[in-house]
């Protein structure tokens, strides 16, 4: 009896501790305090974020999936057949999974920041799928889409970006990351999903929820820092602060301070006064004219671009030439 597949895995994140240590102290003593969004995706706050896509409120998740229901043959005759699917960004893989019957991949590499949630993921769809050859990254592509040689195999690479996390990207840093994924997926192309502009309170609520799981997936961050920089933040002296900044098309996520606090660790301390915010998060939101140019100017040719009824968010392949 032929033994099932186990999906490879390699861990890429062990070696920079050190530097992540000292990029969140830097953030932390600057002004404004901040810390980098990729603090959020331990295990707790992958699973924090996926409860969050249950929300009522957070449209995102529910309108991107309308999308690819409703055009994903269209999407696959751009595409083809027989490529190598990277999902960057895989969280639980379930979006890049429901692409498997279309594009019918050769090789399917899961990318994520959170490796320990990533192996329990592409377990699953091993299972699953157990002809299909899965590769699992633990990797910050934030920083560097460094992939190991050979990774990408024979088929044509086709990068997944799905859920509009492009919005966490400055429009400069957005555009030298998509210039790193153009260099890599030559012959093939991206297939992104973005945030679009829109009525300012649709915004508000979707990074605000009632019941508070945005929130808690916030304060997470605090956690995350303490075992990352040995700090001693406490969550519960921290309000979750989600609002629209309309000058710059961003959502921003901050915590805020519910009285004086002095935040130490090992050779240092930050003091935050009463009502003093930490910047956790950016989203800005794209027109589809904006980013069909920001895709051109990485080197893409002209995208498709696919979106919900109310233009509310939308969905681009990006052919790389």
């Amino acid at each position: 009896m032929t033994s099932p597949r186990s999906p490879r895995f390699i861990q890429c994140n062990q070696a920079d501790s050190t530097a992540d240590c000292a990029q969140a102290i830097t953030a932390l003593l600057g002004t404004p305090a901040s810390a980098s969004p990729k603090h959020f995706y331990d295990r707790l706050g992958s699973h924090l974020f996926e409860a969050i896509t249950e929300l009522p409120e957070y449209y995102p998740t529910r309108t991107e999936a309308a999308i690819f229901e409703q055009h994903a043959a269209q999407m696959a005759q751009h595409i083809g057949v027989g490529a190598t699917l990277v999902d960057l960004g895989a969280g639980n893989c379930v979006k890049a999974e429901r692409l498997f019957p279309l594009l019918e991949p050769r090789r399917y590499i899961a990318i994520d920041i959170s490796a320990d949630f990533l192996h329990e993921a592409l377990r699953r769809v091993q299972r699953e799928h157990p002809q299909l050859d899965t590769v699992g990254l633990g990797l910050d592509f934030s920083a560097s889409l460094d992939l190991p040689q050979g990774l990408l195999g024979e088929g044509a690479p086709v990068f997944f970006y799905p859920g509009s996390s492009i919005g966490n990207f400055t429009p400069d840093d957005a555009l030298a990351f998509l210039k790193s994924v153009h260099a890599k997926a030559q012959g093939g192309g991206l297939l992104i999903g973005v945030d679009l502009v829109k009525p300012h309170p649709v915004l508000q609520a979707a990074y605000d929820d009632a019941i508070g799981v945005t929130a808690a997936f916030n304060r997470n961050l605090l956690r995350r820092l303490n075992a990352l920089i040995g700090s001693d933040f406490k969550p519960a002296q921290w309000d979750h602060v989600g609002l629209y900044n309309a000058e710059l098309s961003r959502v921003e996520m901050h915590l805020q301070a519910k009285c004086d606090i002095t935040v130490n660790w090992p050779d240092g301390q930050r003091a935050f006064a009463s009502g003093e915010r930490l910047h956790t998060e950016n989203s800005y939101k794209y027109t589809p004219a904006g980013f069909s140019a920001l895709l051109q100017q990485a080197g893409f040719a002209k995208p498709v671009q696919w979106a919900d009824e109310q233009g509310w968010f939308g969905v681009f392949w990006a052919p790389a030439g």
